[in-house]
C-alpha cells in the first residue's frame, strides 16, 4: 500500500491491490454468511437469528403461560439489541419457528395468520407470538452458567453463544439454508425416536449407524405422508448425504358409480393449491387422463382432504400412478447434513449429529451442577454462621452495640465467634424476626437439606456414569412432555406404490398399456415413434417415402428414456406418451414431432436418445470439438437436466452409446475425420464441461460425432460454394471406417474427402452400419458403393440429400 500526496493536507489517497481487496472482502463475506447466518449450530440446531429470537423472547418474559405480544415488538427488540440484519429476515425466521407444517416441534406459539404451504404470513404488526413450551425448554438454565455468553454487535449486551438445548433440536426440526459454496438441508425427525437413539449412543459409544436406525428408522415429516424406499436414508445416516421420495397418503373411495382418490396427507412442503395447479396443467397438456374433477374440502375440523374424481371406465390405481409421475403427489427430498461444529461447517451422519449434541448436553449438565454446587456451598456457609450467631445471640448483640461502626463490628464478630467475613456480614444484615425459636429450627432443616443436595451434586460431578444418568433422565422427561406418535409411514422398496394395490413404477403413465418391451426411434427429421414387441422392423422398400433413423433405444412401455438436445440438456420421457406403430408400418409421417412432447426451449433441437437405466457411458460431442462421456445412472431423477456445461455459442451435435471398446468418430466441416478409442475419454459427472476431442481450424465445426465398431461405414457429402438448394448435384463417398487410421484424442484427424474446385466443405457426414440417405421429401437416395479410398473425391448423385442415418431393421 503506497501513500500518495494530495493537495489537501486532510485528504489521503491510498493505492490498493484490487484483486487482493476483492479476495479479502469475499472471504469475509463468505465467513459471515456461513458462520453467522445460513448454517445451524450442531449443538442446539439453531441459526444465529433463531437463537437470538428465542433468547430475547425468554428475556422479555414471553413464557407459554403469559399473554401473546405483537410480533413487531419481538422483531424490534431482537433487531435493536442482537441482530442488526433487518426486520424482514428476523420476522421470516420467527414465522418459520411457529409453523407446524415446517417444524416437527414448533418453538413459538403464534397467534394470527402465520401463513400456509401456499400463502405467506400476515405482516408483523398483525400477528402475535410467545414462546412455546418446547422453545422455552431450549433456553432453560441460561442463568446457571451452562453456556458461554458473547457480546452483541456493539458490545452493549451479552447473548448466549449457544442455547442449552434440552433435546436434539437439529434432528427433530431439521434445517435448511444456502451459504457461500455450501448448503444444508436436513429432514425433521420424531422426538421420541431421536431421544431413544441419543440414550442408546450415550450408553453405547461404539454403536453403529444400523444400531441407531433401530431407534430412528427415518425422518418423520410434519405433514405425515409416506416415504418410499430407505436406501437413500441409510446413505444419509452414514455419510450425511442422501435422498428419499415422499408420497401423499391416499385412499380410493367408491360411492355408487363414482370413484374418487382421497388425499389426506401431502409430501413435505407441498400445499394443496400447488398440487391442484399441477393437476390442472397436466390435464390441459394431456399428460393426465381419466380425471373428472378436483375438490379441496380441507377445514380446521377434519384437516386436509382433497377429492380427485375418476372418470367412468378408468382404473383408479393407474390414474394414481399418473398423478405420482406428473404432480407433486410424489416429491423428492435431498438430505445434506451440513452444520457448524466448533465454528466450522461439517457434513455429518446420524451418529456424528447425536454425538455432538450429547457432548454439548453433558457439558451443560456438568456446568449447571458445578454452578449449583458452588451456590449451595455458599448458602450452607451462611446458614452455619447464622446458627452460630443464634446460639449466642445475646453476646452477638452486645458485640454489635459496643462497636463504633459496622467495620469494627464485623471484625469483632469474626474474632470472637470464629466467623468468615461473609458470615459476619450476613449476621450484621440479619433481621430481628429471624431470632425466634422457629427460625432456628428452619435453619437447621435448611442446613441438613443443603448438605444432602451438596452430596448429591458432588456424586454427580464425581462420576461420569452419574452425569450421563442425569442427561438420560432429562431426555426422558423431555420426550414425555413433548413427544408425539410418528406421522410419516416408512416403506421399503424401489418406488413402487404404497397403497397396497397393483401398481407400476413412477414412470407409468398410460392407463391401458401393459409394461412390455418396446423400442423408441428418433428420425433425422425430428420425429419419434414407439415400436412395441420384439418383432423385427421391416426395412423400407426402395421406392418408399421414408426417414433415416438417427437414434434408437430399447426400454419398456412404462420405463423411461432420455432425449438429449442441442443445448446439452436431457429430457426424461416415457414411451407411453408416444404413439405405437407396427414394425411393418413405419414411414415418413410415423410417430409425432419431438416438440409435441414439450419442455423444449427456443432454438433447441433434438440430437439423440439414451437409455437412462444403462450403465454404459454415452458420448456427447459439440460443434466446437468438445467430447465427454456420461454414465446415465449418475443423472438425477429430473424431468430436465443439463448433462454438459457448454461454452457460449457451442451446441451438441452428436450422442451415442460409447463403451470402452468402441471407436469415437468425429467428422468436421473441412473434411477431417478423427477416430480414437472411447476409453481415452474418462466418464464425468453431468455438470462437467468435457475435454478436447479434435483440433479444429478457426472456421471449422464438427458435422458428425458418434461411437462405432470396426464394421462401420463412413458417408460424406460435399457442399458447394454459392449453391442454390436442389440445383447442384452433391458428391458422396462411402468408405470403410478401417480406411481411417486411429490417432490420439485432441489431434486434427486425417483427410476424409478430397474437395474439388467449387466445394467448400462437407454438408453432411455419418458413420455406422447400413447407411440410408433420404431427401427432404422422404424419398431414398441411392448411395455409391462402399469401399472408396479415404481421400477420394466421391461421386455425384441425383438429387440432394436431406439426412443420413441407419436403415430400419439394421
Amino acid at each position: 500500500m503506497t501513500a500518495t500526496p494530495a493537495s489537501d493536507s486532510t485528504e489521503r489517497i491510498d493505492d490498493i491491490d484490487v484483486a487482493a481487496e476483492m479476495q479479502d472482502s469475499f472471504l469475509e463475506y463468505a465467513y459471515s454468511v456461513i458462520y453467522a447466518r445460513a448454517l445451524p449450530d450442531a449443538r442446539d440446531g439453531l441459526k444465529p437469528v433463531q437463537r437470538r429470537i428465542l433468547f430475547q423472547m425468554a428475556e422479555m418474559g414471553l413464557r407459554p403461560e403469559k399473554s401473546h405480544v405483537k410480533s413487531a415488538r419481538v422483531v424490534g427488540d431482537v433487531m435493536g439489541k442482537l441482530h442488526p440484519h433487518g426486520d424482514t429476515a428476523i420476522y421470516d425466521a420467527l414465522v418459520r419457528l411457529a409453523q407446524g407444517f415446517s417444524l416437527r416441534l414448533p418453538l413459538i406459539d403464534g397467534h394470527g395468520n402465520f401463513g400456509s404451504l401456499d400463502d405467506g404470513p400476515a405482516a408483523a404488526r398483525y400477528t402475535e407470538a410467545r414462546l412455546d413450551a418446547a422453545g422455552l425448554s431450549l433456553t432453560e438454565g441460561l442463568d446457571e452458567d451452562v453456556v458461554d455468553f458473547v457480546p452483541n454487535y456493539d458490545n452493549s449486551y451479552q447473548q448466549p453463544d449457544v442455547l442449552p438445548a434440552s433435546y436434539p433440536n437439529l434432528l427433530v426440526n431439521g434445517a435448511s439454508g444456502i451459504a457461500v459454496g455450501m448448503a444444508t438441508n436436513m429432514a425433521p425427525h420424531n422426538l421420541v425416536e431421536v431421544v431413544q437413539a441419543a440414550k442408546h449412543l450415550l450408553a453405547n459409544p461404539g454403536a453403529s449407524t444400523a444400531d441407531l436406525m433401530r431407534h430412528v428408522p427415518g425422518p418423520d415429516l410434519p405433514g405425515g405422508g409416506v416415504i418410499v424406499g430407505l436406501d437413500g436414508i441409510r446413505d444419509a445416516y452414514e455419510s450425511g448425504r442422501g435422498s428419499f421420495k415422499t408420497r401423499a397418503r391416499t385412499s380410493i373411495e367408491r360411492r355408487g358409480r363414482k370413484t374418487q382418490i382421497i388425499v389426506t396427507e401431502l409430501p413435505y412442503q407441498v400445499g394443496p393449491e400447488r398440487l391442484m395447479e399441477k393437476i390442472k396443467d397436466g390435464v390441459l397438456s394431456k399428460k393426465l387422463q381419466g380425471l373428472s374433477d378436483v375438490q379441496d374440502l380441507t377445514d380446521r375440523t377434519h384437516g386436509l382432504r382433497l377429492e380427485i374424481g375418476i372418470k367412468t371406465g378408468f382404473d383408479p390405481d393407474a390414474v394414481l400412478q399418473q398423478l405420482y409421475r406428473v404432480t407433486p403427489l410424489e416429491d423428492g427430498f435431498s438430505i445434506n447434513n451440513v452444520a457448524l461444529v466448533e465454528g466450522k461447517p461439517q457434513t455429518m451422519g446420524l451418529k456424528d449429529l447425536l454425538r455432538v449434541y450429547l457432548d454439548h448436553r453433558v457439558s451443560v449438565v456438568r456446568r449447571r451442577s458445578e454452578f449449583r454446587l458452588a451456590k449451595k456451598r455458599n448458602r450452607l456457609h451462611l446458614v452455619e454462621g447464622l446458627l452460630i450467631a443464634i446460639l449466642d445471640i445475646d453476646e452477638v448483640i452486645q458485640v454489635i452495640r459496643s462497636s463504633d461502626d459496622g467495620e469494627q463490628a464485623r471484625g469483632r464478630l469474626q474474632g470472637i465467634f470464629d466467623l468468615s467475613e461473609a458470615q459476619a456480614e450476613y449476621i450484621l444484615e440479619l433481621r430481628l424476626r429471624r431470632l425466634t425459636k422457629f427460625s432456628r429450627i428452619e435453619l437447621e432443616a435448611e442446613r441438613d437439606e443443603l448438605k444432602a443436595q451438596i452430596a448429591e451434586l458432588e456424586r454427580i460431578l464425581g462420576s461420569e456414569a452419574a452425569l450421563h444418568a442425569v442427561v438420560t433422565d432429562e431426555l426422558d422427561e423431555v420426550a414425555e412432555r413433548f413427544g408425539t406418535p410418528r406421522r410419516t409411514l416408512l416403506t421399503e422398496g424401489n418406488g413402487q406404490a404404497t397403497t397396497g394395490r397393483a401398481s407400476a413404477a413412477k414412470a407409468a403413465a398410460n392407463l391401458e398399456i401393459a409394461d412390455a418391451p418396446t423400442r423408441v426411434l428418433l428420425s433425422a427429421t425430428g420425429r419419434v415413434v414407439r415400436v412395441d414387441g420384439d418383432e423385427p422392423i421391416t426395412p423400407p422398400a426402395r421406392r418408399s417415402r421414408h426417414d433415416a433413423i438417427r437414434s434408437t433405444v430399447e426400454t419398456t412401455t412404462r420405463g423411461t428414456f432420455g432425449l438429449v438436445t442441442s443445448s446439452g440438456a436431457v429430457l426424461r420421457l416415457t414411451p407411453v406418451d408416444l404413439p405405437s406403430v407396427p414394425p411393418a408400418s413405419i414411414g415418413l409421417t410415423a410417430g409425432i414431432k419431438v416438440r409435441e412432447l414439450g419442455a423444449f426451449e427456443r432454438g433447441e433441437e433434438p440430437v439423440g436418445l439414451i437409455d437412462l437405466e444403462s450403465d454404459v457411458p454415452w458420448l456427447i460431442a459439440t460443434a466446437r470439438g468438445t467430447v465427454k462421456r456420461v454414465t446415465p445412472s449418475e443423472l438425477r431423477d429430473r424431468d430436465r437436466e443439463a448433462v454438459i456445461s457448454l461454452k457460449p455459442g457451442d451446441h451438441v451435435v452428436g450422442i451415442a452409446a460409447a463403451p470402452d471398446e468402441a471407436w469415437i468418430v468425429l467428422v468436421t466441416s473441412d473434411a477431417q475425420l478423427l477416430r480414437f478409442p472411447a476409453e481415452l475419454v474418462n466418464p464425468q459427472g453431468p455438470g462437467a464441461a468435457g475435454m478436447k476431442g479434435i483440433g479444429l481450424k478457426s472456421d471449422a465445426t464438427v458435422r458428425f460425432a458418434g461411437a462405432v465398431d470396426e464394421g462401420a461405414e463412413v458417408v460424406t457429402v460435399t457442399e458447394a460454394a454459392e449453391t442454390l438448394a436442389g440445383l447442384d448435384e452433391p458428391r458422396v463417398k462411402v468408405s470403410a471406417i478401417t480406411e481411417f487410421p486411429a490417432k490420439g484424442r485432441g489431434t486434427g484427424g486425417v483427410l476424409a474427402h478430397r474437395l474439388l474446385k467449387g466445394e467448400v466443405g462437407l454438408s453432411l457426414a455419418w458413420a455406422g452400419p447400413a447407411p440410408l440417405a433420404v431427401g427432404s421429401d422422404g424419398s431414398q437416395r441411392a448411395l455409391p458403393p462402399g469401399g472408396a479410398a479415404r481421400a477420394g473425391s466421391g461421386v455425384a448423385i441425383d438429387g440432394t440429400i436431406g439426412a443420413i442415418g441407419a436403415t430400419l431393421g439394421s
